[in-house]
């Protein structure tokens, strides 16, 4: 159990449309009893002692989500969830006529800001980030004194790859003392038949990387102190990319921009989590054997909410 009394939130953002996927993978059976990708995660924080979840999600598909979700929760766990939609901006500020694409994961995170008022972690609905993930992370969480103290979960690239298509990761350059020096979110990642890890750059070329990068998953720990320092981020972000169609606000460019001012320091945490995610539907059945081989070991009951 934790110390200090202090129950951590979950944020789980679950507001993407699953365009790779071909639908919203965030509510697809995984588990052998129906079970969501979602459901291991929020079983877990449990078990690390999290005291409330919150979900990121749209306003659309609100119902069927609140329907799968809380009768499983309510008696658990606190349970909250929040829209996110293009028109949630800072005062003064108002979405460009024709935009249809969300904002990015940092605007997720802020829109949660009138829900969580203690320390939090971060997650994505489609990732599977291990049990040792959690309570590393949860332990952290109510042992930082500092408010703009922050963490992460790092993972090894070779660990997050799809054999299906390219992924987006937050490639992140460490010191020796453990804490994040830079975090770039790195686009169309893809690994060749030699085992060659690269990546598009402008112009044409091509960058590398090694097997044993690490990068982030988007599994944050935060204090309360993020959301004011990403509301003042994300006018900036507006200021200068707000007229974009596409633009996207991403965590790792507020976190940047944070270590860089010397405003927070984000430490980099390491544990024995097996990560493994879904971002193409061909990519589900080798999720499916991963979470029958975990319930195999014992790690998982097979009915998870009986």
């Amino acid at each position: 159990m934790l110390e200090n009394n202090v129950r951590p939130t979950l944020v789980v953002l679950a507001a993407g449309m699953g365009s790779r996927y071909g639908g919203l993978k965030q509510m697809d059976p995984f588990g052998p009893s129906g079970e969501t990708i979602i459901d291991y995660s929020l079983y877990d924080a449990i078990q690390a002692g999290f005291g409330k979840v919150v979900f990121v999600i749209r306003e659309h598909f609100r119902k069927e989500f609140e329907e799968l979700f809380r009768p499983k929760l309510e008696e658990r766990v606190e349970v909250a969830f929040v829209a996110q939609e293009l028109d949630m901006l800072p005062e003064g500020y108002s979405v460009p006529e024709g935009r249809e694409k969300p904002w990015g994961t940092a605007h997720a995170v802020w829109v949660t800001r009138e829900v969580v008022n203690e320390p939090f972690a971060v997650i994505n609905a489609d990732d599977f980030y291990g049990k040792d993930a959690y309570k590393t992370i949860a332990v952290d969480l109510v042992n930082t004194n500092n408010e703009n103290d922050y963490s992460l979960v790092g993972y090894k690239l070779e660990n997050t790859l799809s054999d299906h298509g390219t992924v987006n990761r937050g490639i992140c350059e460490v010191d020796q003392d453990g804490f994040l020096v830079d975090v770039v979110e790195t686009i169309k990642i893809s690994k060749n038949n030699q085992g060659i890890i690269s990546y598009p750059i402008d112009g044409g070329s091509e960058g590398t990387l090694s097997l044993d990068t690490i990068v982030s998953m988007n599994f944050w720990g935060f204090m309360p102190s993020y959301f004011q320092y990403t509301e003042d981020y994300f006018r900036m972000f507006l200021d200068k990319h707000g007229q974009e169609m596409k633009s996207e606000f991403f965590i790792p460019l507020g976190i940047s921009y944070l270590i860089e001012n010397k405003i927070a320091r984000v430490k980099t945490l390491e544990c024995d989590a097996e990560w493994f995610g879904v971002t193409y539907r061909e990519d589900k059945p080798f999720v499916v054997q991963k979470l029958n081989q975990l319930i195999a070991r014992g790690e998982y009951p097979l009915i998870l909410w009986d």
